[in-house]
């Protein structure tokens, strides 16, 4: 028994230690997709400016497969000394968990720092798409079943996620198509090689406002300042399309407490920086406020989605 409570003691101590030094090297965020898509792009913006509150590199890697799933289990596994970190989605972090019954990491996984942004779903066509409006599309693709193909960021993907939520609005019948991250579904759909894409406004908002891809419906009530032209599910008769995605970093399990404390003060002050704020408002994501810095609420949050999206994928 003394020797167990040494042992608790000493790991205590050297918890503590760890902490004060903490970062005296460059931290690694591991973004679970491919580079170009929301996920990567919050994560790029929301580490220059983590990083300058810590006075450290938080060095942003691309760790891409299985909708984001590869990306989370090196995060899982990795050690919990605040080094390794991860940007997770609705898609990596509350729906892979009925996609894959043998995922290799559990809520219980992961300690949150906090939720980054959020974010609106978004569904975009290809520019020569015989049809702009959704109301044309709907009768398109109605009048043409199985025809019509719709891209992903992989089975799990938050992208995904926003395909099957379409796909139950509208219950139509699409072909969905699987790719290693939202950027390489883009450049397909900017190729003309698949139909349409299901990303979010983030992602989506420069290839749109260029006229290089057709913005075709928001999941939201009401439009998007950052893209007017695009009309909402409820104007394009698609009222149950609606929805909100979410970005949050998480460490692994037993990272210590003051190093959580040390990274969620970082997020709170790199999201008051100006320039993060309008960067992300310019690319139609909402900056999180409030109680959704809070690990907490992030660790609430999680199950309240994971079933959710388990009754989304039931049906």
């Amino acid at each position: 028994m003394r020797i167990k409570l040494a042992s608790l003691v000493f790991f205590a101590a050297l918890s503590g230690t760890m902490a004060q030094d903490y970062p005296n090297q460059p931290i690694t965020l591991i973004a679970p997709f491919a580079a170009g898509g929301t996920s990567d792009v919050i994560a790029r913006l929301i580490a220059e400016r983590m990083g300058d509150a810590l006075g450290q590199r938080i060095v942003v890697e691309n760790v891409a497969g299985a909708g984001g799933s590869i990306g989370l289990v090196r995060a899982a596994r990795a050690r919990p000394d605040g080094y390794v970190l991860a940007i997770g989605n609705v898609g990596t972090n509350a729906a892979a968990y009925s996609i894959y019954p043998d995922l290799q990491y559990r809520p219980d996984s992961f300690a949150p720092i906090g939720l980054v942004a959020k974010t609106m779903p978004a569904i975009a066509i290809k520019k020569d798409f015989p049809g702009s409006t959704p109301q044309e599309f709907l009768a398109y693709a109605k009048a043409n079943p199985g025809k019509v193909s719709f891209g992903h960021a992989g089975v799990g993907s938050s992208n995904y996620i926003i395909c099957k939520q379409f796909l139950a609005a509208t219950k139509l019948d699409i072909t969905l198509v699987s790719y290693r991250g939202a950027g390489p579904a883009l450049n397909d759909l900017l190729g003309g090689h698949i139909d349409g894409v299901c990303d979010t406004a983030t992602s989506l908002s420069g290839s749109i406002e260029a006229k290089s891809v057709k913005g075709l419906v928001v999941a939201s009530a009401s439009r998007l300042p950052t893209l007017p032209g695009v009309q909402t599910s409820v104007e394009g008769g698609i009222p149950d399309f609606q929805g909100e995605g979410w970005n949050a970093i998480f460490a692994p399990k037993d990272t210590p407490a003051p190093i959580i404390a040390k990274l969620n003060a970082a997020l709170r002050q790199a999201s008051e920086n100006p320039t993060y704020r309008q960067r992300l408002t310019d690319l139609s994501a909402v900056v999180a406020s409030g109680q959704e810095f809070d690990p907490a609420y992030v660790s609430a949050l999680v199950p309240r989605e994971v079933e959710k999206y388990r009754k989304l994928l039931a049906e």
